[in-house]
């Protein structure tokens, strides 16, 4: 299944999409969050729509695609999570996972325009699969465990400031992650039934050329291995959200340009949908 969320910001619709028609879950739930993804809204839904009762949500072409998930209490991710992109970013491979924050108020829809920070000359793009936690993890005792924690997966663009987040860091990572609408999320929070998520395809372009090519085949650590070894850290609540890292071909590499005002990033995963956004 694919869920969506059709609106203007703070006013989103939650809704089903199944093949070319869109579903209204207003009679469901109130939102797609991490209520309705850990008392069975999913399984409800799918419920709803095989027995013919939910109504259709017409003239979704007319809307703005809002994030796929309403505000979640974390976004957690993982850096240098592809070996290439290490060696980019002029670093080893890692031997345990690197992990940051973003704050949620991050999120934005996947084609909002995205605002470049003031005085930044180093706005950099990142194609991301998005891991949307089901229900609490919290010291999980192996990565078996993890299947049943995984709402669904999602495209996000990690928009990072480079200068922001390896000069003036101090040491750490989120100065260059947290600026308003660095983190362009959906369109579609795709079920697990759907996605094999160690086989997705990744790409992005900037004005049309092409960046980033690769697969979550090449990871590092795997989906199930981060939910894991997030879990003895950290709680993970329903609804947050897990950023496994981004492949080689973003700006860092200093084989393209940074990104300025009017520049045109797409980005595209394997049975995920698309994203475009504009930066200003």
């Amino acid at each position: 299944m694919r869920f969506a969320r059709y609106g203007a910001p703070g006013a989103e619709i939650p809704a089903l999409v199944d093949g070319d028609h869109v579903y209204d879950l207003r009679g469901q739930t109130s939102d797609i969050d991490g209520e309705f993804l850990s008392t069975g809204g999913a399984e409800r839904a799918r419920a709803a729509l095989d027995e013919g009762s939910l109504p259709r949500l017409d003239h979704t072409a007319d809307l703005r695609v809002g994030s796929p998930i309403a505000r979640p209490s974390a976004i957690v991710c993982i850096g240098m999570n592809y070996a290439a992109h290490a060696a980019e970013s002029g670093a080893e491979p890692p031997t345990v996972p690197i992990v940051f924050l973003k704050t949620p108020n991050t999120m934005v829809g996947p084609n909002d325009d995205v605002p470049i920070p003031p005085g930044s000359e180093k706005t950099d793009w990142e194609v991301e699969l998005g891991v949307v936690i089901s229900r609490r993890a919290s010291y999980l005792s192996s990565p078996t465990d993890s299947a049943t924690h995984i709402a669904g997966y999602v495209i996000v663009n990690d928009v990072s400031e480079r200068s922001f987040q390896l000069e003036q860091s101090g040491g750490q990572w989120s100065k260059g992650k947290c600026a308003p609408a660095f983190s362009p999320t959906g369109p579609w929070l795709v079920t697990p039934d759907e996605v094999d998520a160690g086989e997705l395809r990744l790409r992005s372009s900037v004005n049309g050329e092409p960046r980033q090519d690769s697969t979550t085949a090449d990871l590092i650590f795997g989906v199930d291995f981060l939910i894991w070894h997030l879990s003895q850290y950290m709680a993970l609540e329903a609804g947050d959200l897990v950023l496994t890292g981004t492949p080689e071909g973003v700006g860092l590499s200093g084989k393209f340009p940074y990104l300025k005002s009017g520049d045109i990033v797409e980005l595209e995963i394997d049975r995920l949908g698309k994203q475009t956004q504009i930066f200003r």
